[in-house]
């Protein structure tokens, strides 16, 4: 049964009181995958990511086309359980309960309740690709975005990592996009290049709970560090 199915199921489940009930869309996941912790992971990365990007969007106070297409790309659902994904977004819409609420039942949902769980990060990535859309990170989605990151435990640093990721190369910093220092040799940053490689190849995110279909946020993301490497090869070579 895929997720979509998965998430077809749990939208026809849920109400507007239970949701009042279990205080949001998120919570709602716990008591209906309580007994299957790995298709709870994998169902909470999907839930997460609508009742997220609605809130974002409420934030922001407006909802452009290229957003719309942007939530699409992540979730190309069929057209018939399209319908699933759009009564989620709008129960977490309308919900009174407020993004940081959702954030921390997210890492509640995580299954490890720490910074080492990296859903988190899949998570936060897709709400970037959302926000970045129209081509500008205002700043509302930018403290949005930022809140939900020290939610998170994601550090101040890895934070600005992945936000240069979300840029385009002429303005972002190829070594914050690694993470890594100027003044290391072109072997240590080639030494942190291949494991973050390894640690975001598509195989590994799948194992650890993300639906096969929303690898093209693993895929974005694997595209910006292989850019950031070659740019700073390219750079020391010159040199």
């Amino acid at each position: 049964m895929s997720i979509w199915q998965r998430l077809g199921e749990f939208a026809s489940r849920i109400s507007t009181a239970v949701i009042t009930g279990a205080s949001s869309v998120v919570a709602a996941v716990k008591t209906a995958f309580g007994g299957d912790p790995e298709l709870r992971r994998k169902v909470a990365f999907s839930v997460a990511m609508i009742a997220l990007s609605a809130k974002m969007a409420k934030a922001d106070g407006v909802v452009t086309q290229d957003e719309i297409r942007a939530f699409h790309e992540i979730f190309s659902a069929p057209d018939h359980e399209l319908r699933n994904v759009a009564r989620l977004y709008e129960l977490a819409q309308t919900d009174t309960a407020g993004f940081e609420a959702y954030a921390a039942q997210v890492v509640r949902l995580c299954g490890s309740g720490d910074s080492n769980c990296a859903i988190l990060e899949d998570i936060l990535d897709g709400l970037f690709h959302i926000a970045k859309a129209d081509g500008v990170l205002h700043e509302r989605e930018h403290l949005f975005l930022h809140r939900i990151a020290e939610i998170f435990q994601i550090s101040e640093d890895h934070y600005h990592s992945i936000v240069a990721r979300h840029l385009d190369l002429g303005e972002a910093d190829p070594y914050v996009v690694l993470g890594v220092a100027r003044n290391k040799s072109f072997d240590e940053i080639r030494t942190v290049y291949r494991k973050l490689v390894a640690e975001n190849h598509p195989d590994r995110l799948i194992g650890r709970g993300m639906p096969e279909e929303f690898i093209a946020i693993a895929t974005r993301r694997l595209s910006a560090i292989n850019a950031a490497f070659e740019f700073i090869e390219r750079e020391r070579r010159a040199a």
